[in-house]
């Protein structure tokens, strides 16, 4: 068993360059204090300084690898990832990383049924999406002033709601959660639609919410940049030679 783990580390840390003295730069080894450790993250824990765990990361790498791999599995096959991060600190990244993966995201609060009702959240969604193409095509300027104001806050509101995900046309086939503690709700709807999950967990959360644990610090935003980094590279590397291949398969045979 110990010579599978060392090599299915070593495989990660090739495959994904994941590299520990890196994440000790960016902080991902920090646990929260000693009171607040989750039972289930004991194995996850190397040791202790000054009151604060220590996350062991050869188990972070072995587990984020494992994350890395399913992700790239799952963007090989055509399937969608959502990423969802609602912290304050971490909603520009989340949006920016989004954006250059082309994938849906969530970055301001979870609506409860996103997953567990998705039908509804569907017509929310084009609703939002029918009011702004109106308004594109300036069919809004038949109503008064103070009727228009009143769209366009309505606008705005579906927009923080729904922006991120107005796109996707059905249930993702996995979630991406960068805080567990902050957005369990999310993991537990996952969960219930078949949705796996693929989660940062401190050492405060229960890692089995989750299909796919990062043993991580989730408070550090160098942590997160980090992790994000990781998993941007895996996504835009996948696509990259999806395109290739499909370029390939499409040129003469005489070629």
């Amino acid at each position: 068993m110990a010579v599978k783990f060392l090599l299915r580390e070593k495989n990660n840390m090739k495959d994904f360059k994941l590299n520990i003295d890196e994440m000790m730069e960016k902080g991902v080894h920090f646990g929260h204090r000693i009171s607040k450790l989750h039972p289930k993250m004991k194995p996850y824990v190397s040791g202790v300084k000054n009151t604060i765990h220590i996350i062991d990361l050869e188990k972070t790498v072995e587990k984020f690898g494992s994350a890395l791999k399913f992700i790239e599995e799952l963007i090989t096959k055509g399937g969608v990832l959502l990423v969802v991060g609602t912290k304050i600190q971490v909603r520009e990244l989340v949006k920016k990383f989004a954006q250059e993966c082309g994938i849906p995201y969530v970055s301001e609060r979870w609506l409860g049924g996103t997953f567990t009702n998705f039908d509804t959240i569907l017509k929310r969604i084009e609703y939002y999406k029918e009011l702004e193409r109106k308004k594109e095509a300036g069919e809004l300027e038949k109503y008064t002033k103070k009727e228009r104001i009143k769209i366009d806050k309505e606008i705005q509101a579906l927009r923080i709601k729904f922006e991120g995900i107005k796109n996707m046309t059905k249930l993702p086939e996995a979630v991406f959660i960068l805080d567990i503690k902050k957005d369990e709700l999310t993991a537990k709807e996952a969960r219930r639609r078949g949705v796996k999950v693929i989660g940062v967990c401190h050492t405060n959360v229960d890692p089995d919410l989750t299909d796919y644990p990062i043993p991580a610090n989730d408070d550090a935003i160098s942590s997160i940049q980090y992790i994000l980094e990781k998993v941007a590279e895996v996504i835009k590397n996948t696509k990259k030679r999806e395109v290739a291949a499909e370029e390939r398969s499409d040129l003469p045979e005489s070629f």
